[in-house]
């Protein structure tokens, strides 16, 4: 008797632990390639970087043991006993042997770990699928895994990568990585470019106005071609070589509407907090209008917590009125902008950006901005802003970052 109460125990217990335990959301595909501090860089090559054109990098770059003189195209600026250097093409910092500790010991401690997870992504094992496609993967809709080939892989038209934001894929490739022109990498389903790894042995080249998405590792060289876009990490044993590119951790080329996330217009307050000197109010009831502008955020792509955000900027009575000159008007001025503007700059033409975005009108995020008012400040709710007008042209990437294509866009419209 004793025994059978035992059992009958175990099994409440388990049934018990069934129900009131958290749900763990297990992630499809192979563990993730741990990048260690290499991760802190969107380019990093032991061999040196190269740009020729009006290239966009968001996020710090570096090279080791390769010497500063080997980052070319970039007109850095390196105050005297200095940490990092500066440029016009990149919003981050440019790291380099050679500068102010603690930089030479940090860019030894990333090029490491780069090699470490290269090899560690070169050498896993258990393939979801081996040889796919006999190389050429152009047109496939893969989910997360891990593929192997002994040969080159080629793309020639689109791949989607189809799964949730957990989810990882690695693509081991023993030969060169080659993605043809105007040719994308599309993430659905919530797939993140942070969980896709790249290990390439051969040469890396990615078409002229191709979009790339992924972490790539390669053993040789990284080529991106002119106007091709990267949205991950260019992580190279060599050269990195860029031709009036953008590449950004930040951004993924996703062109399926989110899922709208409703928030209960009923007793709905928001919490949110400052973290830029684009104040944000609290504890607000939504109204009607902010329930519809959310949803808009929402449909941009944009994170949940800080569309909830921006919202409470947005008052029922608000409108574009403020600002009468036209968007003609300001568009010539952006247009004549040289320097690439993104979160954190602060000046005078940050102005003029935030002017034009609230005379376009393009929706909540401009509206947002309008009842902010104008600043000389990049915060998050002008980066919204231009998201939102860069979404509704059709610009991509949609990135919230005032660069070369954008000032062209603008020029030619």
């Amino acid at each position: 008797m004793k025994k059978n109460n035992s059992i009958i125990f175990v099994l409440l217990a388990s049934l018990i632990v069934c129900f009131v335990s958290p749900i763990v959301v297990i992630a499809a595909g192979p563990a993730v390639v741990n990048l260690g501090s290499a991760g802190n860089f969107v380019i990093l090559s032991k061999t040196g970087i190269s740009t020729t054109g009006a290239t966009s990098i968001i996020g710090d770059i570096g090279v080791s043991p390769a010497e500063a003189t080997y980052i070319t195209g970039f007109g850095l600026i390196l105050p005297a006993l200095n940490a990092y250097s500066t440029s016009s093409l990149v919003t981050g910092k440019v790291y380099a042997p050679g500068y102010a500790v603690p930089t030479p010991a940090n860019l030894t401690t990333a090029v490491s770990n780069m090699e470490t997870a290269y090899t560690d992504g070169a050498g896993r094992t258990n393939p979801t699928a081996t040889e796919l496609g006999a190389g050429n993967i152009g047109g496939m809709t893969l989910a997360p895994g891990l593929y192997k080939w002994g040969t080159g892989v080629t793309i020639p038209t689109d791949v989607t990568l189809s799964g949730n934001t957990n989810d990882i894929w690695i693509f081991q490739i023993a030969q060169n990585l080659n993605i043809s022109s105007a040719t994308k990498i599309i993430l659905s389903g919530g797939a993140k470019a942070s969980n896709v790894f790249w290990i390439v042995a051969g040469q890396t080249t990615i078409g002229t106005t191709a979009v790339f998405n992924g972490n790539i590792l390669d053993q040789t060289a990284i080529i991106l071609n002119t106007g091709a876009t990267l949205n991950g990490r260019a992580l190279a044993q060599t050269a990195v070589t860029l031709d009036s590119n953008v590449v950004t951790v930040q951004a993924i080329y996703n062109p399926v509407v989110p899922v709208v996330v409703v928030v209960p217009l009923v007793n709905t307050t928001v919490s949110g907090t400052s973290n830029t000197s684009e104040n944000l109010l609290e504890n607000q009831t939504l109204t009607s209008q902010q329930q519809q502008s959310y949803n808009q955020l929402i449909s941009l792509g944009v994170n949940p917590s800080i569309a909830l955000n921006a919202i409470n900027l947005i008052t029922p009575t608000t409108s574009v009125s403020g600002i009468s000159t036209s968007a003609s008007y300001f568009g010539q001025q952006v247009g004549l902008i040289n320097a690439n503007l993104g979160e954190g700059v602060r000046n005078n033409d940050v102005k003029t950006l935030q002017e034009f975005l609230i005379a376009e009108n393009k929706g909540p995020a401009a509206q947002a901005l309008t009842s902010h008012g104008t600043t000389t400040y990049f915060g998050f709710l002008t980066k919204l802003a231009l998201v939102e007008f860069q979404k509704s042209v059709g610009i991509n990437p949609s990135v919230g970052y005032f660069g070369p294509t954008t000032r062209a866009y603008i020029n030619a419209h």
